[in-house]
């Protein structure tokens, strides 16, 4: 992870001094190019400072979603600018390098605004901009009787950092539109600590499901990321997080399966605890949590980060089905237009947003409800999933997952 954070590190800085050659043509003063570095200098040093505050206070943490924010607004413009420039390079190399064209640095401002208001609008109205993806998934072993069955998913709904009732509200209104058979919670209810979802238990006890609600851990429900003052009061804090899924009428799944019956025929629903890698923590233990399901049973497995699939779920002994999981939230930034999907994070998991398949078994990797960090979202925006199961042939089967990969 550190070479890849020291290779983001250096296309920034390409891109920076790209983009500070469209200054100088343009004829900036002194003063602008002072403050040019100046606030690249700052910015640097505060992404460095952000390896080391991970498990600091509230407040430290507050200073860096405002890091994360300005370099966004930063750097950005100037990557998506940088093709630009290093076009003209390669012209200007064939002509034996003659000064800059003004227009050139022009087009190349004029990008980097686009891109600074998309932007904009990421960190206003994209962090409730939520929407709808659908998926229909067939398997030939399906139970007959829930064929047809429509499950909702939600994940990351960190409630410690929501502030806007109606628009979280849209984002509510809009799961319970799809009217799904099933409604399950992918984890990271809250940042950290349990009392900041008390302005919204009654907005959220309003999602229905006519088979029910169901939910597990995320990475930042446990707390680990602030500093407690006894682990007596850490532990009360996620004793009360437990009580709240229970009383916005989730029933929490930690390393256990429920049964759910329909017609006479049986699916199993199974909750791991949160299991990830590199430096999170592995509380999920799939082999208890199948211990009193049939191997032979339809299976859903609800788990927090997608890596505990790559990892663990898809070469585990019992067949698994289908795995739902969240955590990375598209990096809240990336792009999906016409099929093509990029974000940084892709970097970090190799299964980040959207569906992935395996060996007959499929990943949902769902981008998130709410938003940590980034106080918004850019190009990845606030997902409620869809999926619809379906049972069909082995032809079919085939058919139905081409193009979709691990």
């Amino acid at each position: 992870m550190a070479k890849r954070l020291i290779l983001i590190l250096f296309l920034f800085l390409i891109a920076d001094i790209y983009f500070y050659q469209a200054i100088i043509t343009m004829g900036a003063q002194p003063l602008v190019r002072i403050a040019y570095w100046s606030i690249d200098i700052i910015l640097l040093l505060g992404i460095v400072s952000i390896l080391f505050m991970r498990s600091l206070g509230s407040s430290i943490q507050r200073l860096i979603a405002t890091l994360i924010t300005s370099i966004l607004i930063i750097f950005i413009p100037k990557i998506f600018s940088f093709p630009i420039l290093f076009a003209e390079d390669i012209v200007r190399l064939f002509r034996g390098f003659p000064d800059r064209s003004l227009y050139v640095s022009e087009a190349t401002l004029v990008v980097a605004c686009v891109i600074l208001l998309v932007i904009v609008f990421g960190l206003t109205r994209g962090k409730h901009f939520y929407r709808v993806r659908r998926e229909t998934l067939y398997f030939p072993d399906l139970p007959k009787a829930f064929d047809g069955f429509t499950i909702t998913q939600l994940s990351d709904i960190h409630s410690g950092s929501l502030s806007d009732q109606k628009g979280v509200q849209r984002g509510i209104d809009l799961a319970n539109a799809q009217d799904s058979d099933l409604l399950l919670f992918t984890g990271d209810l809250v940042n950290n600590m349990a009392s900041e979802m008390d302005p919204w238990i009654p907005h959220f006890t309003k999602l229905k499901a006519a088979y029910g609600k169901y939910s597990v851990l995320g990475n930042h429900d446990y707390g680990d990321y602030i500093r407690w003052k006894s682990p007596v009061d850490k532990a009360a804090n996620l004793g009360r997080l437990k009580e709240i899924h229970a009383e916005t009428g989730f029933k929490l799944l930690l390393n256990e399966a429920v049964i759910l019956h329909k017609q006479g025929q049986r699916i199993a629903l199974i909750g791991v605890e949160n299991w990830g890698k590199g430096g999170f923590h592995q509380y999920g233990d799939l082999t208890r949590a199948t211990a009193q399901v049939p191997g032979d049973s339809f299976k859903i497995l609800m788990s927090h980060d997608p890596s505990h699939w790559d990892e663990v779920t898809v070469d585990y002994h019992q067949h698994v089905h289908l795995t739902l999981a969240g955590h990375t939230h598209g990096m809240q930034f990336g792009i999906e237009l016409f099929g093509f999907k990029w974000s940084p994070i892709q970097y970090f998991y190799k299964q980040w947003a959207g569906l992935y398949q395996r060996d007959g078994k499929y990943l949902y990797v769902n981008r998130g409800f709410g938003y940590h960090g980034l106080s918004g979202r850019v190009g990845v925006w606030p997902e409620v999933t869809v999926l619809t199961l379906k049972r069909a042939n082995d032809h079919l089967v085939g058919r139905m997952v081409k193009g979709v990969s691990a």
